[in-house]
């Protein structure tokens, strides 16, 4: 069995953090363009829209070389350029920052969270693969979710910084400050993807996959890969998680706003927890991927949890937050911790009971009111946690050679994340509905998740394959 390299697995996981900071920074963006610029919310989610859509963008873009060189784009510059590459494209992006905020320009901020997504779709493109490579192939999945454990670091802090950063020093409401103010945050960022950029230049981050045997990858065909069942099924599992991931959280300030009165710079924790709830799922479940006894697993999935929690009380206490508002908040993650046990970590189970008290959770929002409400949506979080890796998995188990192809495909559809929050911000400007209403979209979301999993373990099955075969897992 293939040892964990957890000093260049380390190091990689820089980037993972960095992703979650700005995605769950924007959920802080739309209520103060919004504002500012008196947007209508479905206008404003085009925030949204321009970061993730990008993705989609980015990957094509992959493709369309790759097929042009006749060979991965990745095998022929390396990963560790690659990774450099994306950074040094993301810092561009924060550039457009400045000209945006100092003209209140809403096209140049979309320009500019378009450019850094581009970016992140080809970090997003070396760094998946050689997460799972870094160690046994079997447990790739878990450390995943490790790195997704980091990542929702960054989602727990970015939304308090950078609303700190904006309402800290505008506090007194002038639009013209507080949009300079969102300036600062986004220039330090970019300085920080410079200086890693440099950083993964040198590292001893691997080069290249020496398992990866599938040298003719860019030639298979795309529609092929596309073409079969569980790969299909795949990609729209993923762009409805991440979709209603995204929707959840990003309606959640205008849902505050509208039903508890809660102004723009007093909703960051509340986002903060959102994200935090990933944080939490993910380093239960992520136990597995250090290798350890299995009692020490056992205890390490008992403790993790409230050591992510903590991580967000802190945050949030230092940040001069009112934090005893999210003691109540402990019986759900005990909810979610009897969920991690009953599931044993076997994606199918974990895709079938998360997905379903996903959709009680937002059942419970839409029917309750007051912080019960507010407290069903964040929970949203928790059980989103770890569906990236248990749909990935399913998404590319047996596949060999197709593997790459299968892999981008998925990576692409986390447009998903736009499109939903989008279509969500639409439902709650009709009467009929509202924005509390408008959440039953989500429910939609869940139940298809359920009928993936159902789908491609008989799919599975019917191959031959093992639910959690992850061998030789590249992009």
């Amino acid at each position: 069995m293939q040892k964990t390299n957890f000093g260049a697995f380390g190091a990689l996981i820089i980037i993972f953090f960095f992703w979650g900071f700005v995605a769950s920074s924007n959920d802080i963006l739309i209520p103060v363009f919004k504002s500012a610029l008196g947007l209508k919310q479905e206008k404003a989610q085009l925030i949204s829209i321009a970061f993730y859509i990008a993705y989609t963008v980015g990957s094509l873009l992959y493709f369309t070389i790759s097929a042009l060189l006749r060979k991965d784009l990745i095998k022929i510059i390396g990963y560790r350029n690659g990774l450099a590459l994306g950074l040094i494209i993301s810092a561009l992006g924060t550039l457009l920052f400045i000209p945006a905020a100092d003209n209140a320009s809403f096209n140049l901020l979309l320009a500019g969270l378009f450019t850094v997504g581009i970016g992140f779709a080809l970090q997003q493109i070396a760094a998946n693969p050689l997460a799972i490579n870094m160690g046994d192939p079997s447990t790739g999945n878990l450390r995943l979710s490790l790195a997704g454990g980091i990542n929702n670091v960054g989602t727990t802090i970015g939304p308090v910084l950078v609303s700190y950063a904006i309402f800290g020093s505008a506090g007194s409401g002038d639009t013209a400050l507080e949009l300079s103010a969102v300036k600062v945050p986004y220039l330090v960022l970019g300085a920080a993807f410079v200086a890693a950029a440099v950083f993964f230049k040198f590292s001893k981050v691997p080069d290249q996959i020496t398992s990866d045997s599938h040298e003719n990858t860019a030639r298979i065909s795309v529609v092929s890969v596309i073409g079969t069942p569980q790969v299909l099924l795949a990609m729209i599992a993923i762009f409805v998680y991440v979709g209603v991931e995204v929707a959840t959280a990003s309606n959640l300030p205008e849902f505050m706003k509208q039903k508890l009165g809660t102004s723009e710079s007093e909703v960051a924790p509340f986002v903060s927890l959102f994200w935090a709830s990933l944080m939490i799922g993910r380093w239960s479940s992520a136990a597995g991927a250090f290798g350890v006894s299995d009692e020490l697993k056992q205890k390490l999935s008992l403790l993790l949890p409230f050591i992510a929690f903590a991580i967000f009380m802190l945050v949030n206490f230092i940040a001069g937050h009112n934090v005893q508002v999210f003691y109540p908040y402990l019986f759900i993650i005990l909810i979610l911790m009897l969920a991690d046990a009953f599931t044993g970590g076997n994606p199918v189970h974990q895709l079938l009971v998360y997905s379903s008290l996903g959709a009680i959770s937002l059942v419970v929002g839409i029917c309750a009111n007051g912080m019960v409400s507010v407290f069903a949506f964040i929970a949203v979080g928790l059980f989103c946690s770890t569906l990236w890796p248990c749909i990935f998995t399913l998404g590319i188990a047996g596949l060999k050679e197709k593997t790459n192809i299968a892999s981008s495909l998925m990576i692409m559809m986390i447009m998903g994340g736009g499109f939903i929050s989008q279509w969500q911000a639409s439902l709650g400007n009709l009467s009929v509905l509202g924005i509390q209403g408008s959440y039953w979209l989500g429910v939609v979301c869940f139940i298809y998740l359920v009928f993936f999993a159902v789908s491609v373990q008989k799919i599975l099955k019917k191959d031959g394959v093992s639910s959690t075969e992850t061998s030789n897992l590249t992009h």
